[in-house]
Parts: C-alpha cells; structure tokens; sequence
C-alpha cells in the first residue's frame, strides 16, 4: 500500500455504493483490522456512541434532502431525548445565534448560550502578542465557554462562527456533545467550501505553493 496515499486521493469511493472497482491504495481493503476493530466494540449494544450513531443516521434516513441543517439539529436532539441546547457563538455572530436560540425555543428546547468575548479578558494576559489586538483587545475564551455550558448540564452544543482554532479548544472541552451550525468565514460570507468549489477558478492561487496570503501579517512586527 502507497502510505502517501489515502480516500482524499480516491476518486472511486466504492466502499459506498460497492458499484466500482477498489483502487490499489484503499483504504478497505488495505485496513488497520486493529484500528477497526476498535471503532467497532465503540458501537457495542447500549453504548453512548450506538445510540447516537442510530440517531444521526436515522435522521440522514429520514430527512435527507428535507430538512435545512437547523431542523437536523433539532430532530437529532429529539431522537437523544436532549431538552437543553447550548449555543457556543462569536459575538460577530450574535444576530445569527439569537435567530437560532428562537428557532429552537419555539420547538420547545431550553436554550443557554454564551458568546467567546465573555469575561472581557485582555489578549495579553494569557500571552497572545500585542500585535493580535488589531483585531481587539480582548481574546476570544472557548475554554470558558465550553466551562460555563458544562456548568448549566447543556445536552447538545452547536457552535455558530468560532474562530478557527478556537472551535477546536470548544470542541475539546465541551463535556456534551458538539455539532456546528455556521462555520466562520469572513471572506465568503462563512460558506467556506466556496473557495474549494472555486480552487479552479477565482481561488486558483490556493493550489498554488508559491503563492502568498493576500494581507498576510509580518511576522516581525
């Protein structure tokens, strides 16, 4: 097997539809039995991860090409018996969480959410660069926020426009389950994929290593 290669470099996905041939790197056919049999006893009978796998994939089932993202959240919630949501948001995107918060009210969910500049605490006192107060002063805390929604025993947490990296130390410290609503994306009005369905196009120079960041920060300075 070429270890270089792997299912982003295939072209043929029959392990889903099983109607094609499996190229000569695959990754079924060249599996880690050890890895998958890890991922599967995961899945054992009255396990956490059983019961949401059922319920995701009953909501795919059910609803595909039916329901908006929003309306999958909620049914997913449902089907896990969730009554409290937890919204995890960049204050840039408080008009958008407030929408959400109503939308999932009105379906009878408690709804508790927190915004990442909540404590007010200045960048410099954890030792993010001065620099960064380009952007603000105060850094944004998904830590905290993951902290106080685990606090209020939230069920469910859907994250609307965190910063890159900051989702990820969300993602991490949440004690509840986490899915995303709205990825931040500043350039493309947060619809990130746009710049991949234009990789061939207006955004060519992604594809290009010799290109540069357009703005892209002295390091120096």
């Amino acid at each position: 097997m070429n270890e270089n290669k792997s299912c982003i470099d295939c072209g043929y996905a029959n392990c889903n539809k099983m109607d094609r041939s499996y190229n000569n790197f695959c990754m079924t056919t060249h599996m880690d039995e050890e890895a998958l049999m890890e991922a599967m006893e995961c899945y054992s009978e009255g396990s956490e991860d059983l019961r949401v796998a059922k319920a995701a994939a009953e909501v795919e089932s059910e609803n595909y090409c039916k329901m908006t993202r929003v309306e999958e959240i909620m049914e997913f919630a449902k089907k896990l018996q969730i009554t409290k949501i937890g919204i995890a948001t960049c204050v840039g995107l408080l008009s958008e969480a407030r929408t959400a918060a109503k939308i999932f009210r009105a379906h009878g969910f408690e709804v508790f959410g927190i915004g990442c500049k909540a404590g007010a605490v200045p960048k410099v006192t954890v030792g993010i660069p001065k620099r960064c107060e380009n952007v603000g002063v105060n850094m944004c805390n998904p830590i905290l926020q993951a902290k106080i929604l685990n606090r209020h025993h939230t069920g469910l947490n859907v994250v609307i426009g965190l910063c890159v990296g900051h989702d990820s130390l969300f993602y991490k410290h949440s004690d509840a389950l986490v899915t995303t609503l709205v990825v931040k994306d500043r350039v493309l009005c947060h619809n990130p994929a746009a710049a991949l369905y234009q990789a061939h196009g207006y955004y060519a120079r992604l594809l290009d290593s010799n290109s540069s960041i357009p703005n892209e920060p002295n390091a120096e300075k």
